[in-house]
């Protein structure tokens, strides 16, 4: 075949196959990725028949995952991330811990490996796929709550502690036993130096890029031409991810995340995520079949034991760390639930730390196949793990006691102080969710005389706001408990500013049955769901962002000066 059709030979088989299992998979009530991992096997050079170019469908799932990273930064401020800090950087850095262990336990004592090799093989089994987590959260409408917000944060941190791995493993790994094919083998310079640059990236994005990207996006917006802005959209995705990557030793997808958070600030960045949506879309296909297309079935014909073992590692050990880590730093069991969900598969990182081991002699070609296997039975399987998070959360607080007390521990933050005035307990507003809406909301409200009790699952939030002389409580709001610390049985009007839109329908429903008269007033993003959530009668539903809180802010307003005349 002519070299030159390479590239179109590669995206019309991957597209091709991809759309043909993909469906065929949906139609089996099988999530469609499944589809999409299979036909990657299918065109892989594992399998007979045609073979796609196996590096060029890898740089091209980076692209997808450029995208995906960057249309989660637009959704997420620098506050976003502070704000879960508490949780994510904690939990991010014991469960790396812990997962290592636990795989290189199993990797020394089962399978007979040195230590290095390992430990090596541990630190691939620890982290979790950007593509998949992001999917994940996407599909269930969790991205901008607090859930997904400190999934997101945990796979930050993540990333940061990967590019550390992987930048500190080639001067070490002559000391262990290995092959030091690069750097001098000064680990201290090596780190040094790596902090250095991540630090200056993270001082170019967030002092220049802050005040330069937004400025771009409104110069391009008013040309009026709908091309011009995708294409501006693209290449800061892109470009800063590549310019990230070669200037400071950053990975692509962190670069593409800390551009799309800069460009949040720009008052284009709802349509900026939006114009990039279909590419993103179609290039993260690419990643599921580009994995496809490195995995040998074989491994599992071959060492069926070892396969199952190392995914119990990734499946069960880390979902279970990671969801008692979150439980003892007094946060929901159906914030556990999801987080530990989110992180129960293995990826791109995975990938890259198993292919530099090989190659410095710190982890046989064997770890390879299986850190391969691992990944693409994990990654098949996790939506299945989603779909098993609310039934496996009633079940657990049916059954266990421990678990109803790990979940409402004796927190301060969990209830109103007995010092709280008379009016934050009777005729108010429970406000759920303390993000850009809800933050108005509040001070529309309070301006006017409106008494507030904030709900929010970010404890670092609501201590902020306390601090701030606001009433707030800590918990998820779709749990009785929650609205009943927030006085919902005094209220006068529920206001749900979180998008959490699943949990919306039981929020009302909770809060309907504690308090009949009850005036719900809720937050939707699209015409689609405004018209569920109004079929479900799960309360009046505004549609926006600025403009919807001062909808919900006029609407409560209104109503409390008529009722006042009355």
């Amino acid at each position: 075949m002519d070299h030159g059709l390479t590239l179109i030979s590669t995206l019309a088989t991957a597209f091709g196959a991809a759309l043909i299992l993909g469906f065929i998979a949906a139609r089996l009530r099988l999530p469609a990725l499944v589809g999409y991992l299979l036909a990657g096997v299918l065109i892989g050079p594992f399998t007979p028949g045609f073979v796609a170019d196996t590096g060029l469908a890898a740089e091209l799932a980076e692209i997808g995952v450029m995208l995906l990273m960057f249309g989660v930064g637009l959704h997420f401020s620098l506050q976003d991330l502070l704000d879960v800090r508490k949780v994510a950087l904690p939990g991010a850095v014991l469960q790396i811990a812990a997962a290592t262990g636990l795989g290189a336990l199993v990797a020394h004592y089962q399978f007979g490996w040195t230590w290095p090799e390992a430990i090596v093989f541990g630190l691939a089994l620890s982290v979790a796929s950007t593509v998949v987590l992001l999917r994940a959260l996407e599909a269930r409408g969790v991205l901008d709550s607090m859930n997904g917000r400190i999934a997101v944060g945990w796979l930050v941190v993540e990333d940061l502690a990967m590019v550390l791995v992987l930048v500190l493993l080639p001067p070490i790994a002559g000391a262990l036993g290995g092959t030091a094919a690069e750097g001098d083998g000064n680990i201290w310079l090596a780190l040094g130096t790596t902090l250095l640059k991540v630090g200056a990236f993270l001082v170019v994005m967030l002092v220049f890029g802050r005040k330069f990207l937004p400025r771009v996006l409104w110069w391009v917006a008013q040309t009026g031409s709908r091309e011009l802005f995708t294409l501006a959209v693209v290449a800061c995705a892109v470009g800063i991810a590549f310019g990230a990557a070669e200037l400071f030793g950053v990975s692509f997808a962190l670069g593409a995340f800390f551009a799309g958070m800069v460009l949040r600030e720009s008052e284009f960045s709802h349509r900026a995520a939006e114009e990039s949506l279909p590419l993103r879309d179609a290039f993260a296909v690419l990643f599921f079949v580009s994995v496809g297309m490195l995995f040998d079935p074989m491994v599992v014909v071959q060492e069926p034991l070892r396969v199952v073992e190392v995914v119990a590692i990734i499946v069960i050990g880390k979902t279970i760390v990671a969801a008692a880590l979150v439980l003892l730093l007094r946060y929901p069991l159906n914030t556990a639930l999801t987080v530990s969900a989110s992180l129960a598969q293995i990826g791109e990182f995975s990938f890259i730390l198993a292919g530099l081991g090989v190659s410095l002699g710190l982890l046989p070609t064997e770890g390879n196949s299986l850190i391969l296997a691992g990944a693409i039975i994990s990654i098949a399987l996790n939506p299945l793990l989603f779909a098993a998070v609310e039934p496996l959360q009633r079940w657990i607080r049916e059954r266990s006691a421990l678990a109803r007390s790990l979940e409402q521990p004796a927190d301060p933050m969990a209830a109103l102080p007995t010092s709280t005035d008379a009016k934050y307990l009777s005729g108010h507003a429970v406000l759920v969710g303390y993000g850009r809406v809800g933050k108005r909301i509040v001070q529309q409200l309070t301006a006017n005389d409106i008494p507030v009790v904030v709900a929010e699952q970010n404890r670092e939030r609501v201590e902020q706001l306390r601090e701030q002389g606001y009433a707030a409580v800590s918990g998820d709001a779709a749990e009785a408990t929650t609205l009943v610390q927030a006085h919902i049985t005094g209220a006068r009007w529920l206001i749900v500013a979180t998008p959490d839109t699943f949990s919306v329908r039981q929020m009302a429903e909770v809060a309907r049955t504690l308090n009949p008269n009850i005036d719900i007033i809720v937050r939707s993003h699209n015409e689609e769901e405004a018209g569920l959530l109004a079929r479900d009668q799960a309360g009046t539903v505004f549609l926006g962002e600025v403009e919807l809180a001062d909808g919900m802010s006029d609407y409560v307003i209104e109503r409390a000066k008529g009722q006042g005349s009355t």
